[in-house]
């Protein structure tokens, strides 16, 4: 007898689904770093040129380009960004569903 798949919805944020406390760092982490990656493999440097691009050690380019974007702070991998010449809006809205005021900061 074969037992019937079990499915979960998820919420949008695997960290979340698997109960993680910094799910929402985790996972801002991955967009931001993914972002970086596009961006880097688009311009098809070799690990020496992203390193000094970044400022960051030959090694530490090495886990970036593995997708290991715990090793790097947000704000680290936004600078990243900036280095890379992104433009960066920030969407800033409160927690809680109720208030849905929104500001807009644009980092340049």
């Amino acid at each position: 007898m074969t037992q019937e798949p079990v499915f979960e919805e998820s919420s949008g944020n695997v960290f979340a689904d698997l109960g993680l406390s910094n799910a929402d760092e985790l996972f801002t982490r991955g967009k931001i770093g993914l972002q970086v990656l596009r961006l880097l493999k688009q311009r098809n440097l070799k690990q020496r040129e992203i390193s000094e691009l970044l400022g960051i050690p030959q090694p530490e380019v090495s886990h970036l380009m593995k997708g290991e974007f715990q090793r790097f702070s947000e704000g680290k991998l936004l600078i990243f960004l900036k280095r890379l010449d992104t433009e960066i809006t920030l969407h800033l809205r409160p927690h809680h569903p109720l208030n849905q005021s929104a500001e807009t900061v644009i980092l340049l």
